[in-house]
């Protein structure tokens, strides 16, 4: 009798939760749609130039000293190489993460706000040694820093 009081609890636990959701999308306080903020293709490209074009547009690219880039000199493990990015400058307004080397180097990229300063840690997936770039969209002109990750093991598959 105890296991059926609870097998009743999680069924009853579960209609309640349902019934919220549904209300709550009701009300519209639930998103009806969740589209991601960049198009398929800058994730797709198979090289940066035409992954960045999709990204930000066919703007030059400088470099910048205030985008700091923390990532170990050596990754003994390409699957999880712990990365964190961040830019120090003002009016931010996008900010994306490219290793040049990887098959599909765009690995993430995120709308920012002017009010924010923009920091971004992370775990990638790295397939062998290669810089890692980070670009910040400012101002209307985009910056960017390099740093170089050696991978030991890498963790692309293939």
């Amino acid at each position: 009798m105890h296991a059926v009081n609870l097998q009743r609890r999680k069924v009853l636990g579960k209609a309640l939760y349902a019934s919220l959701a549904g209300l709550a999308a009701s009300w519209g306080l639930l998103p009806a749609n969740v589209h991601a903020a960049r198009p398929d293709s800058a994730f797709t490209a198979k090289d940066i130039d035409s992954g960045l074009v999709e990204l930000f547009g066919d703007n030059g690219v400088e470099d910048s000293g205030d985008i700091e880039i923390k990532a170990p000199e050596i990754a003994e493990n390409g699957a999880v190489v712990p990365i964190k990015v961040t830019a120090n400058v003002s009016n931010p307004e996008a900010m994306a993460l490219v290793v040049a080397k990887n098959p599909n180097p765009v690995i993430c990229s995120y709308d920012l706000t002017p009010e924010v300063v923009p920091t971004v840690s992370m775990r990638i997936k790295m397939g062998e040694s290669s810089d890692v770039i980070a670009l910040v969209k400012a101002n209307g002109k985009i910056y960017q820093s390099v740093k170089e990750v050696k991978v030991t093991v890498g963790g692309c598959g293939g």
